[in-house]
């Protein structure tokens, strides 16, 4: 009887330590803790991506997001300095995922789900030029001390720095310290040295040592996800239903009050906030279910996406560390967009394809208010003393009037 309580307890932990486990959610909360100003704009942002009704548009539909990977391999176990066949088995299951072509799509995804699905109309690729424009194959490697820790110093120089966050998507990839499989940060970071995601070197791409039932190259779909503004289903470190931490922002994803672990049967309302004949969408790619039972994002996720894109991660789009954007002045003006807005806060100036370096803000009787200069994306204006109204904000490209908008102080 005792060898088979045994038995039974070694299982059991056995099961709970293979769970899949982000550690987004613990990342994020240390970085509002030590960034008390970032914590006071969370919300004016998080409405902006959550919204419909914003009207920027990207400058073409599907759109190449640059990546680098940074491999940090242990001296005592070179098997960690992944192949680069290993890495480009990831790229392709992100270029598959996000396109809505991954070959599980209709085996996963029960049919009264399908609808819902949506292709996020982005591709990823390997950078081929540096910012200073010299070539790369968008990989760097560097070998670091058996106890290197690499959770904490990833990207620090002990480790290796990031190249710059607002051109490029970071991947740090390495010896993930358990329980998590990865973490990644969310827009609230765009332009911090830590800005990107970190994996596991046995959770990334299909070969070499990706390792099930995790060796789908699901964790870093998962983790880009968050980068790009996606909340767990469950939504932010609460799991009580019907608070504000629960909610992730998209009304196509069920709410529910815990994560999935893997081998949920459809239809499923174990941890579903409202029942319905439908359950829980635990195959949904920011969910915790294994790699092999993972297979769609939505359309609501798209729109969270696209805010990214026409907002806090802008930046990524004019970086050419891939292609060059072929565009014209038109498309180029619309592409500039104000964020978050409505607003009580602050606001930033997306600008993916022109330079803008200086702003005028003036209220609704014409007298201008504030004058700023800007560099990117990530410089926020502030206007917490602003008196609620509308305001209008003229944009300049080396003192060449290029657009006006308009935002609404709350």
């Amino acid at each position: 009887m005792k060898k088979y309580i045994l038995t039974l307890a070694v299982c059991i932990f056995a099961n709970l330590s293979a769970q899949r486990v982000c550690g987004t959610d613990q990342k994020m909360n240390d970085f509002f803790a030590k960034n008390p100003d970032a914590l006071a704009k969370k919300q004016d942002l998080r409405n902006y991506l959550t919204s419909k009704n914003n009207t920027a548009k990207l400058p073409q539909t599907v759109v190449t997001i640059p990546v680098v990977v940074h491999v940090l391999h242990k001296a005592n176990d070179p098997s960690q300095n992944i192949s680069d066949a290993q890495i480009a088995s990831q790229i392709a299951v992100l270029n598959a995922d996000f396109r809505k072509l991954n070959a599980d799509f209709n085996t996963v995804v029960p049919t009264a789900f399908q609808p819902f699905a949506a292709d996020m109309e982005m591709v990823f690729c390997l950078a081929t030029k540096k910012s200073d424009g010299s070539p790369t194959n968008g990989i760097e490697r560097k070998q670091v001390p058996s106890n290197f820790n690499f959770a904490n110093n990833y990207y620090q120089s002990s480790g290796l720095l990031a190249w710059d966050p607002t051109k490029y998507l970071n991947i740090w990839v390495g010896d993930m310290p358990s329980p998590y499989l990865g973490w990644a940060y969310l827009p609230d970071a765009a332009g911090f040295p830590m800005d990107g995601l970190a994996i596991g070197h046995n959770y990334f791409g299909t070969t070499g040592t990706a390792t099930y039932p995790y060796n789908g190259g699901r964790t870093a779909t998962h983790e880009i996800g968050h980068y790009f503004g996606f909340l767990h289903p469950w939504g932010e470190d609460g799991s009580l239903c019907g608070t504000l931490d629960n909610d992730d922002g998209c009304a196509d994803t069920p709410a529910i009050d815990d994560p999935h672990g893997g081998g949920n049967i459809f239809p499923d309302n174990t941890n579903t906030c409202v029942w319905s004949a439908n359950g829980a969408m635990f195959m949904n790619f920011m969910d915790y279910v294994t790699d092999s039972e993972m297979a769609l994002f939505t359309n609501d996720q798209k729109i969270i996406k696209s805010n990214t894109l026409a907002g806090p991660r802008a930046s990524l789009l004019n970086s050419n560390a891939c292609t060059f954007l072929s565009v014209n002045e038109v498309e180029k003006a619309n592409s500039i967009n104000i964020f978050p807005n409505p607003t009580t806060q602050y606001i930033s100036i997306a600008s993916p394809l022109v330079n803008i370096n200086e702003i005028e803000i003036f209220n609704a009787e014409g007298r201008m208010v504030k004058k700023a200069t800007i560099k990117n994306e990530t410089d926020k204006i502030d206007v917490r003393d602003f008196i609620p109204g509308v305001y209008y904000v003229r944009t300049y490209k080396d003192k060449d009037f290029i657009k006006s908008m308009k935002f609404f102080k709350k």
